[in-house]
């Protein structure tokens, strides 16, 4: 009986194991390129007002080319401010085995820099933007990616990147590809700020996924920015999650909650445009820095496991409707 029943779980467990091989094998890109993007470093005023005279840099970006044959479409992943995370890695194997190539945007190396988490004011927030309208410029061109299917996806300081990439008012000032984004991802991103004409945004569905108890990047302002973009007639969604804090899908990430220690956060802050591109701090009037009394530090990151797999069937199935997969 022992026998039978041991070769009977070995019966079991092959067609698994072979099956997990086969999953596996599928997230393999059949090809990885390395692009390099010529791009500028400006400051946020600079940008907002449209001025080019910035220094000029080279970022890269790690191009995964799907399996799979012709052109195939992509998503663009923008990192947050501790730089290219292992939350990359794990949504470029996802959407590979989708067959999907996917775009990991490094906005940092060429720059000179690792992370800002410490020092946010090392590098204009708006910087990730123009350099994802530039990933538009190389992309669109390239023989295996489908132009009209490239979605960008994006990571706390790369979800705010993501989020406001949306703006009509910058893809007329910023992006001279002739091709833009089909489907705007931002997770957890930076919604203190307003920009002025924040609600004229491209066509396109824009998917936020946040956590409830993020005290990183707070939710609430998202949910305002949110019912404003659904009242000028748009198609957004804010998803929530109520275990999950900042960074929840960082597969290496703490199961806890725990402190960035040092990190800065600008969640007491609230941020508005004024007409000249200064951006300026609501509470005291004046020019926002991040020196203000309203910068706190040691936010916290977590990873919910829940979280991330209810946040990828949920991605994954708004980029089959975006990319129009059967």
């Amino acid at each position: 009986m022992r026998a039978w029943s041991f070769a009977l779980a070995a019966a079991v467990a092959l067609p698994i194991a072979a099956q997990a091989e086969d999953a596996a094998l599928k997230a393999v890109a059949a090809r990885v390129e390395i692009h390099a993007i010529p791009s500028l470093t400006i400051s946020d005023q600079q940008f907002l007002t449209g001025d080019t005279d910035g220094k000029q840099v080279t970022v890269t970006g790690e191009l995964r080319i799907a399996q799979g044959a012709g052109r195939l479409p992509v998503v663009v992943l923008i990192h947050g401010s501790g730089g290219m995370g292992p939350n990359i890695e794990y949504w470029a194997r996802e959407f590979n085995a989708m067959g999907i190539s996917t775009f990991a945007l490094d906005g940092f190396t060429g720059r000179g820099l690792t992370s800002v988490n410490t020092d946010q004011a090392l590098l204009g927030r708006l910087n990730f933007i123009l350099d994802a309208y530039r990933s538009l410029d190389v992309l669109a061109k390239h023989p295996r990616v489908d132009a009209s299917h490239i979605a960008l996806m994006g990571f706390s300081r790369g979800g705010q990147a993501t989020l406001f990439a949306s703006l009509k008012r910058f893809h007329h000032m910023w992006n001279k590809s002739g091709a833009e984004f089909a489907a705007y991802v931002p997770f957890y991103p930076d919604c203190m700020t307003t920009y002025i004409g924040d609600t004229e945004v491209a066509d396109k569905p824009i998917r936020i996924f946040h956590g409830t108890p993020d005290d990183y990047n707070p939710v609430v302002p998202c949910k305002g920015l949110v019912e404003r973009l659904r009242g000028a007639g748009h198609d957004i969604v804010l998803t929530e999650y109520p275990n999950a804090w900042h960074a929840f899908d960082n597969p290496l990430g703490s199961v806890a909650p725990v402190a960035v220690k040092n990190a800065q956060t600008v969640r007491n802050c609230r941020i508005a445009e004024e007409p000249n591109g200064v951006l300026v701090n609501t509470a005291t009037k004046q020019p926002f820095g991040y020196t203000d009394a309203c910068v706190e530090r040691d936010p916290h990151v977590n990873h919910d496991a829940e979280a991330t797999r209810a946040a990828t069937a949920a991605v994954k199935d708004a980029l089959k409707a975006a990319f129009k997969m059967e």
